[in-house]
């Protein structure tokens, strides 16, 4: 490849990744005002909650911020309104009394499937214009990416 070539490749690259970053910011702008309207949640709380749909015996609060990649602080304070709002409970972790697990309530789980099942649906509204050849073909694309800081 000339050095005009790989020179055009890395711009053709960088406008990929600018697009990629206003597509991304674009479909979160509209999800978080969908969940807004149509829940009064945030996108926040909505992943806190899928996190616990994940993993029926619920998290202990260190694990969900690793999970969500996010400070203990961001979680506790989603948790706790989450909690006054009874769609999630804590419990006391046997072996640690310092550890608190968190898992959903019977209520947070019904909330949480229609909340899913919302999501769902918006995320197909706002890609309909991608086949699903096609979201497979860049879903593979994306990995690759990612797989290549994973040293894989």
């Amino acid at each position: 490849m000339s050095e005009a070539e790989a020179g055009g490749a890395r711009k053709e690259r960088l406008r990929l990744w600018l697009c990629l970053l206003r597509t991304t910011r674009f479909v979160e702008n509209a999800l978080r005002e969908e969940m807004r309207l149509a829940y009064g949640h945030t996108l926040p709380r909505f992943d806190v909650l899928a996190s616990l749909d994940r993993c029926q015996e619920g998290l202990q609060m260190s694990e969900l911020s690793q999970q969500l990649m996010v400070s203990n602080g961001n979680v506790t304070g989603i948790v706790e309104r989450l909690v006054q709002d009874g769609l999630v409970e804590r419990a006391a972790v046997a072996h640690d009394k310092r550890a608190t697990l968190v898992r959903l309530t019977a209520v947070g789980r019904q909330e949480f499937a229609e909340m899913a099942a919302a999501h769902e649906g918006w995320v197909n509204g706002l890609l309909a214009s991608i086949t699903p050849e096609d979201a497979a073909l860049v879903s593979g694309r994306l990995k690759d990416i990612r797989n290549q800081g994973d040293g894989s």
